[in-house]
């Protein structure tokens, strides 16, 4: 009975293990699916939002050292549950600003007060609104509302810290030796599954508008509008309603178990006693591990073969972190697709294979028993192959929509401009319009005008949202009329979308498979006595220069392609509201090249080492 009871608990705690696995890598996707969200309902640049998106691994490393040394020593059990309910407070204080700040107002130049069925003058009233809102910004809160986002996400990466490695200590410590590689396996599942989860509430929640059941006024905006937010905060409480919900049965699971399989009661004793004698040791351990730190130090960093895998991985993480960080925002803006869309196609068309990867080159690993030297060869062409497929997708390219002032002349006539003196043409001059508003609308002739005062619309009538502005003498071709919203992309964006797609498949597949032998030659290139310590330096390292920066980085480059920036309510640059997507497209790729060629450089001197 004492048997059966104690592998009931064994039982309960892999169950909770497995939801508190899928609770953090739930959370974890959906905050990366919601950061362009996030930049433009703060009215953030990206390099911001990337400084937020690193600051999970600023709290990763803040109790790290902490977990590794002590975690193991205390109730494991309730050191999880602790981090899960943390966890769950960092998610209600990052969705905290929606409910503490103003209701959303996008920028445009209709007044919100306009009957929908009245006929107005377009000139001058952009000019008015603006000084209205100039007047007002004193009494306007929540400027520097993404501080609570910033803190929630760095309370996130201290809580998600204990999950992995106290479960993974504790079903070895308490489980069979040959069940414990299948308990582990069941885990991870849930790492595959808690990111699929957290991508499509991603997209389901950045269809809902941002003030979801609590807007007075009509929505003029599309999904794919540049100052379009959906519900963000939304999915983040579903996220921490599951953490919350994963760490309850934790806090009633034993600090230790007898391990699986025991029979009577002279074993379980046993057991226990060896617990005891092992606690008892505890601190002698600690002194032991304190003495040796130097040394076990001064080996690593004279280990090339280690020193050099850790140079690969911070540049792989790099380039990986900055892709898939700005992997929504880069198919919104260069295949004008929606970030409901974008979501929904990363997480459809990226993480089964990715999954399938990371099991195929483990299998292939084991079933081959591959040696360490074959496994950097390995670990080197699947990458080389890898990069080299990545940047066909180069190819793969839609240009820059044809808006008036910005990616072409009032004439038609293709030219990129990044000053905003070229919003203003003969056509618009007379009506004193603003610059700084942005209002898409649509021309007949095919061109996108940044709102209809610069158009040299004179008359507004009709619905809200579809609204036909006439006498447009901004057109070449005289008075025609203009609708509300950007102009389509060119027909062949959507063709390009889909080569792209089946490129980030095959690069999705071909990186988790080759993922084990590299992690295989990290392992391989350690003592024994090292590996542990020598893991941990290994995921350190790869968070400092890695994980946090490269966010940071891979934002301010992309916020240099701006060709328009929104507009602070007391002036200054907010979000983004459109790019120069050519030059986004060339820097992007410009960046990655340079991190790669430092990264195949250091794999070419890795081969050459005695």
């Amino acid at each position: 009975t004492s048997n059966t009871s104690l592998a009931i608990e064994l039982h309960v705690f892999l169950l909770a293990s497995s939801l508190a696995y899928l609770a953090k890598t739930m959370s974890g996707a959906y905050m990366n699916s919601m950061l362009t969200q996030i930049e433009r309902r703060f009215n953030i640049p990206a390099s911001l939002v990337g400084i937020i998106n690193g600051s999970f691994e600023i709290g990763n490393l803040l109790v790290i050292a902490f977990v590794s040394y002590f975690g193991a020593k205390l109730h494991r059990p309730r050191l999880i549950a602790l981090g899960c309910t943390v966890m769950s407070f960092a998610c209600l204080l990052i969705s905290l600003p929606h409910f503490l700040m103003e209701r959303y107002q996008y920028e445009t130049a209709l007044s919100p007060l306009e009957n929908s069925s009245s006929s107005m003058s377009m000139c001058l009233i952009n000019q008015s609104q603006f000084l209205v809102l100039f007047t007002e910004c004193e009494q306007k809160s929540g400027s520097l509302m993404w501080v609570f986002v910033l803190v929630g996400n760095i309370l996130r990466g201290i809580g998600e810290t204990p999950i992995m490695p106290l479960v993974i200590s504790y079903v070895e410590d308490f489980s069979k030796a040959e069940n414990s590689p299948f308990y582990i396996g069941c885990l991870q599942v849930a790492t595959v599954i808690g990111p699929f989860l957290g991508f499509m509430l991603g997209s389901y929640c950045a269809q809902l508008y941002v003030d979801l059941g609590f807007t007075d006024i009509e929505v003029t905006i599309t999904l794919t509008d540049a100052r379009w937010v959906g519900a963000w905060w939304l999915g983040i409480l579903i996220c921490g309603s599951v953490s919350l919900l994963a760490g309850i049965p934790f806090c009633f699971l034993p600090k230790s178990l007898p391990k699986e399989g025991l029979a009577n009661e002279t074993e379980l004793l046993s057991m226990r006693n060896t617990s005891l004698l092992q606690e008892s040791g505890a601190r002698l351990k600690m002194r032991e591990i304190t003495k040796d730190f130097i040394p076990f130090l001064r080996s690593l960093f004279h280990n090339p073969v280690y020193m050099l895998f850790i140079c690969i991985t911070v540049m792989q993480f790099s380039a990986f972190n900055g892709m898939i960080t700005f992997m929504p925002k880069y198919l919104e803006q260069q295949y004008g697709k929606s970030a409901s869309q974008a979501i929904f196609l990363i997480a459809v068309y990226n993480l089964p294979v990715i999954c399938i990867g990371y099991f195929l080159g483990g299998f292939l690993m084991k079933k081959f028993k591959i040696s360490t030297i074959h496994a950097a060869n390995i670990a080197f062409w699947i990458s080389l192959t890898e990069y080299l497929i990545y940047f066909a997708a180069y190819f793969t390219v839609c240009e820059n929509s044809p808006v008036a002032g910005l990616t072409v002349s009032y004439e038609g006539i293709e030219q990129v401009s990044y000053m905003e003196i070229t919003l203003l043409a003969d056509c618009n001059r007379d009506c004193d319009c603003s610059i700084k508003v942005w209002d898409p609308v649509c021309g007949e002739n095919g061109i996108t005008y940044v709102s209809p005062c610069l158009a040299g619309c004179r008359a507004s009538d009709g619905t809200r949202k579809y609204t036909v502005r006439h006498n447009t003498s901004g057109f070449s071709s005289g008075n025609v009329s203009a609708v509300l919203g950007q102009c389509d992309k060119e027909a062949n964006c959507d063709m390009m979308l889909q080569y792209f797609l089946i490129l980030s498949i095959v690069c999705s597949f071909i990186y988790s498979l080759g993922a084990m032998p590299g992690y295989m030659v990290l392992i391989r290139s350690l003592k024994p006595e090292e590996k542990s310590f020598g893991v941990g330096i290994h995921t350190l390292a790869s968070r400092v220069f890695a994980g946090i920066p490269s966010p940071i980085y891979f934002g301010a480059l992309i916020d240099s392609t701006c060709l328009k920036w929104g507009t602070l309510s007391c002036g200054g640059e907010g979000a983004c509201r459109m790019y120069d997507i050519v030059t986004y497209r060339y820097s992007f790729f410009l960046l990655l090249i340079i991190i790669i060629i430092l990264l195949l450089c250091l794999f070419v001197y890795l081969f050459v080492l005695p």
